[in-house]
């Protein structure tokens, strides 16, 4: 074999090499050199309601929109405020109260939410049948069980302003994650505080029946706090806008997947944690969609926007609630100028 020919040959074997690669990152998913880098948090475990981000990344929606996005579990919203803070994570899925808190104690470095999806909040408190617990004035005099970042538990004093009865009357108690409904289980407290679609599987996983628990929902005392929302950091908005674009442009179209076919999407929930429960992540996706992110405001305007009246409201009653020392405008805490049109983001 002359120089030349194997001269030849070698730089065809590499056109060859480039060229399968090439097609396995098109097939594949994986990152290529001029897709921008972004790292995001969730607020929590891989789980159902946030099925939406894993399948926008799955399904190659941020790669269609030139986004490399790395995904992380959380542990609790206000970590994922806090990741963002510190520039650890460009963007996040966080509870908008949190946003609320660290934006009024941090107004040169406000976090702004960029994409509303749990339109109606989960929060509230949860009590056994057997408490003899119906109503919030049953709540007198009993113990109150949480951990202390819990969104419904920081909130309770709003809750109980609300619905007429003086939170100091209530004991609270602070607890791990873990232990929240063993320890309602074994009378330890006499009601909990968390997430709708959290506290009332988590019960039931522990042999609980639907029927012997006694939801005290906040949104039906006159609280019409907002939920969960996509956030951003001040640079990423500042230098990227255009990524911030995309990526909410992606997650509108994998918001859109899950609710039409929320089963599927769990699937993709349990290549990220092989240990979940498929059945109940399906449930408590299913329980989200109903109460938290199909409402009849989104129903009519579709997701993602927010009502800047309600939302002042909402930021009002946080603040008398945590005893903040002032109240920021709604303009602080969310810009809906990165969204995708609204066309994009109807109710399936």
């Amino acid at each position: 074999m002359t120089a030349t020919n194997w001269f030849t040959r070698r730089t065809f074997a590499r056109l060859a090499a480039a060229t399968a690669m090439v097609a396995a990152v098109a097939t594949t998913g994986m990152a290529r050199a001029e897709d921008f880098p972004i790292k995001f948090t969730l607020d929590w475990k891989y789980q159902g309601p946030t099925s939406f981000l894993l399948l926008a990344k799955e399904k190659g929606y941020f790669k269609e929109a030139g986004l490399d996005v790395t995904i992380d579990a959380g542990q609790g919203s206000a970590g994922a405020v806090n990741r963002v803070a510190s520039g650890a994570y460009q963007m996040g899925f966080a509870d908008i109260n949190a946003l609320v808190e660290y934006d009024t104690a941090n107004p040169d470095k406000a976090i702004k939410s960029v994409m509303m999806v749990y339109d109606a909040a989960p929060f509230g408190v949860y009590a056994l049948k057997k408490s003899g617990i119906t109503k919030p004035a049953d709540l007198v005099g009993k113990k109150l069980g949480s951990p202390v970042f819990d969104a419904s538990y920081k909130l309770f004093p709003a809750f109980a302003k609300a619905a007429g009865i003086d939170p100091a009357s209530v004991q609270r108690v602070n607890m791990d994650p873990s232990l929240r409904e063993a320890m309602l289980l074994k009378g330890e407290v006499d009601f909990i505080s968390g997430h709708y679609f959290t506290s009332m599987l988590d019960l039931q996983a522990r042999g609980v029946k639907f029927d012997d628990i006694v939801p005290l929902l906040y949104k039906d005392y006159g609280l019409d706090f907002y939920g969960n929302a996509i956030i951003a950091s001040p640079d990423m908005l500042k230098d990227h806008g255009d990524k911030v674009k995309a990526f909410l442009g992606a997650a509108a179209k994998g918001l859109i997947d899950v609710l039409k076919d929320p089963a599927a999407s769990v699937e993709i929930v349990a290549k990220y944690d092989p240990l979940i429960d498929k059945q109940l992540e399906t449930t408590r996706l299913k329980m989200a969609i109903d109460t938290n992110i199909v409402t009849d405001t989104t129903k009519t305007n579709g997701f993602g926007d927010v009502d800047m009246a309600r939302l002042g409201r909402s930021i009002g009653q946080n603040a008398d609630a945590l005893g903040l020392k002032s109240v920021i405008k709604p303009e602080v805490v969310f810009d809906a100028s990165f969204l995708p049109p609204a066309a994009e983001r109807k109710i399936p």
